[in-house]
């Protein structure tokens, strides 16, 4: 698959915009098949965190060991996958965070840490949307209606699309940095 030219290159200024527009390059060049819902969850995660994720914590984590149980394999993948340097939000991808003898402990208590201690707000995400539309990968008319009714909705949570999950068999948690103690 031959990449778009603006794919291709990213871009070398160092602001916030141009940050997050150099996390949506990398995303799009590894998730060819990513769908707008995938992209707006992306956003969504990078300027609202986890904190749609935990009502439960015994349940979070019984499903978090039933998930490194059953991931199996996936694409190659970081460890971790820096969402917004200016949120300080990033995905920590389960399959090399269990290769590398990660703690499942560790890692749910960051979760669960960043769900009660993260604040996003829907401004940020507002403003990465508009980043990810200037791109111009989908359709403008149908990100500014998909944002519309996620206005609508007061931005919920979604899920992957079905493409998303067949083809890279997500495996991940959304942590703050700050809780977990690492750099991105």
């Amino acid at each position: 698959m031959v990449l778009p030219p603006f794919l291709q290159i990213l871009p070398n200024r160092t602001d916030q915009r141009m940050s997050f527009h150099s996390t949506l390059l990398d995303h799009l060049a590894r998730y060819p098949a990513m769908q707008i819902v995938d992209l707006y969850k992306l956003i969504h995660q990078a300027t609202l965190g986890s904190e749609h994720a935990v009502t439960d914590p015994e349940a979070a984590r019984r499903y978090l060991g039933r998930e490194l149980a059953e991931m199996g394999d996936g694409l190659p993948e970081p460890l971790l996958d820096p969402l917004s340097e200016e949120t300080g939000i990033i995905r920590v991808h389960l399959r090399p965070y269990a290769a590398a003898g990660g703690d499942p402990d560790r890692l749910l208590e960051a979760f669960l840490r960043t769900a009660n201690e993260f604040h996003g707000d829907t401004q940020t995400l507002e403003r990465y949307w508009f980043v990810a539309t200037d791109l111009g990968y989908f359709p403008a008319d149908r990100m500014d209606k998909f944002i519309r009714s996620m206005r609508n909705q007061h931005y919920p949570a979604v899920h992957h699309s079905p493409d998303y999950q067949r083809l890279y068999r997500p495996a991940y948690r959304v942590v703050w940095r700050d809780v977990l103690g690492v750099s991105s």
